[in-house]
């Protein structure tokens, strides 16, 4: 993928991915736009958050706290600079809720206590089918 095309996802559509998934978590959840950098490091949407603790000082769920990363297939970005990719995206974002629960139980990640099974969890090479 090229630096123009990368840089458009992270101007034209990260920032929407990022908007839709903080709408659905709380306000402890915080969800960022890591822009691209380079093929190894491409544009990524991060989700982290302190885990929950209980009420008797206990922390809940899983031993690490939220530290989720999110990328997608460079021909998947392509794709949305095509014709019909605007209309494509408006699905995906509209199937986030879905994809969050499933993404959760793919991974030993869970948002309500705000912890996972391993330190980061990356969710690659994701694609925008609704």
């Amino acid at each position: 993928m090229d630096r123009e095309t990368s840089q458009r996802f992270d101007i034209e559509f990260a920032p929407r991915i990022a908007s839709t998934i903080a709408s659905l978590l709380d306000a402890g959840v915080r969800v960022e736009v890591m822009p691209y950098e380079n093929g190894r490091a491409p544009t990524r949407v991060r989700v982290v958050a302190e885990r929950v603790v209980h009420a008797r000082g206990a922390p809940s769920g899983y031993a690490h706290r939220l530290n989720l990363y999110l990328t997608w297939d460079s021909g998947e970005i392509e794709r949305l600079f095509e014709a019909g990719g605007e209309a494509r995206f408006e699905r995906y974002l509209h199937a986030i809720p879905a994809k969050l629960v499933a993404w959760q139980g793919a991974r030993d990640v869970d948002l309500e206590t705000r912890s996972q099974a391993e330190f980061a969890v990356l969710l690659g090479g994701l694609d925008f089918e609704a």
